[in-house]
């Protein structure tokens, strides 16, 4: 792996290390007295679809590494292609 596609890889990791801390944020905050707000439970559903998007982009980058093709043709797929994916 070149360092560019490590770099790439490093921040999809990062963006996940991120999503991963806001969305325990907000769970922790939908358990408390007042919940969440629209607002944020709106917020907590971004943040579990972008972060089943990154964990595939993830797994789509390390699988065409693997077998030889070339990591960057890797795509976020749409939501309802990888809803529900646990990384």
């Amino acid at each position: 792996m070149d360092d560019r596609e490590r770099d790439i890889e490093h921040d999809i990791i990062d963006n996940i290390g991120g999503l991963i801390a806001e969305e325990r944020d907000l769970r922790n905050r939908s358990t408390g007295e007042s919940g969440l707000s629209e607002d944020e439970r709106s917020r907590l559903r971004t943040v579990e679809v972008r972060l089943d998007q990154c964990w595939d982009l993830l797994r789509q980058r390390r699988a065409l590494r693997e077998f030889g093709e070339d990591p960057s043709a890797a795509t976020v797929r749409p939501a309802d292609a990888v809803e529900g994916y646990r990384g």
